[in-house]
């Protein structure tokens, strides 16, 4: 396991080094992350699911990480007492790297099936956990303004339904909807775009 760290552990030196003899500028470390996090990883994302069929989908580990997900935030909020502080420790325990650090990492150690469990995870990983903690700010701004006496915050479903909305209009589960919506229709990417990729 550890010869397949390398290249992942090699691609982090490497850009370390490019950084530090100046090879790219600060001002242009904007556009690449652009570039990776808006273009290239989308891309990656819709391509992987746009092959894979709801059978095929295995989500026993999605349970399994959900399980322990939840154990850690409601450990955290009872540990730490309710209130957004609390929350937002529950949250940041639990909310792992899964594209970035994640993608690279699981594709290098179990190969290209792996990706498609670790795209099942990501599709439900922000919209799950930013949800809920939304959900428990809210729940912790009520409580903390009834105590004040001030006026209650806006009603709670709006808050809900806009975390909901901005978990899935957003760069990472949104490909991997369409690509799994678009797997179930048959139709496969032209020659010519899927070499491309390649």
């Amino acid at each position: 396991m550890l010869s397949s760290l390398i290249p992942v552990l090699f691609c982090i030196a490497l850009g370390w080094l490019v950084a530090r003899i100046g090879w790219v500028r600060d001002a242009a470390i904007k556009d690449l992350s652009n570039l990776v996090f808006l273009v290239l990883t989308p891309a990656l994302l819709f391509r992987t699911m746009g092959q894979v069929r709801l059978q095929e989908l295995d989500f026993k580990p999605v349970v399994l990480y959900f399980s322990v997900v939840a154990i850690l935030f409601i450990g955290t909020l009872l540990v730490r007492g309710f209130s957004k502080r609390a929350a937002a420790e529950a949250l940041s325990c639990v909310f792992g790297n899964t594209v970035m650090i994640g993608v690279p990492i699981t594709q290098f150690v179990f190969g290209d099936s792996a990706l498609i469990v670790l795209f099942t995870l990501v599709s439900l990983h922000s919209l799950i956990l930013l949800t809920s903690a939304t959900l428990i700010f809210e729940l912790a701004e009520t409580r903390e303004a009834t105590a004040r006496g001030d006026q209650a915050p806006r009603p709670l479903w709006r808050t809900l339904l806009q975390a909901a909305r901005k978990s899935i209009i957003h760069p990472v589960p949104l490909p991997i909807l369409i690509g799994l919506v678009f797997a179930q229709t048959g139709l496969q990417l032209p020659a010519g775009l899927d070499k491309g990729y390649r």
